[in-house]
């Protein structure tokens, strides 16, 4: 089953240490050769960005930055496991790399399950 970790902290954090980006670049490159990641990739500020919402059937565009938003989502990864228990001890696992590569840093790894849409699934032979 394919899982999408999506990790945040405070806007405010600053950039990642090198010595955190070193290691996690290394993790990506393992876990790309076995196969497990998928697809991994960090996100600019929400200076950068926009939102599109929906509300009372209008749709509506803001541009970035998000001033009423605490936390936002700086990256994202896509791995592919066996079983859920796999994918939550490799989300310890990166969040432990954070903890002894970046003190200090607090933030929060999101693992959800992916719905799988019938187009890609074709696509990859299923």
């Amino acid at each position: 089953m394919r899982y999408m970790y999506l990790v945040s902290s405070a806007e405010n954090s600053g950039p990642p240490p090198l010595k955190l980006m070193e290691e996690l670049g290394k993790l990506a490159e393992q876990e790309m050769a076995a196969g497990r990641m998928v697809a991994q990739g960090g996100l600019l500020p929400t200076a950068a960005g926009a939102r599109i919402e929906l509300r009372r059937g209008r749709v509506k565009v803001i541009d970035g930055p998000f001033t009423e938003t605490k936390e936002v989502i700086g990256g994202f990864a896509i791995f592919e496991f066996a079983t859920r228990e796999e994918a939550i001890a490799s989300g310890v696992n990166f969040m432990q790399m954070h903890a002894k590569y970046a003190e200090g840093w607090e933030g929060v790894c999101e693992m959800r399950p992916m719905a799988v849409h019938m187009a890609s699934a074709e696509a990859e032979g299923g």
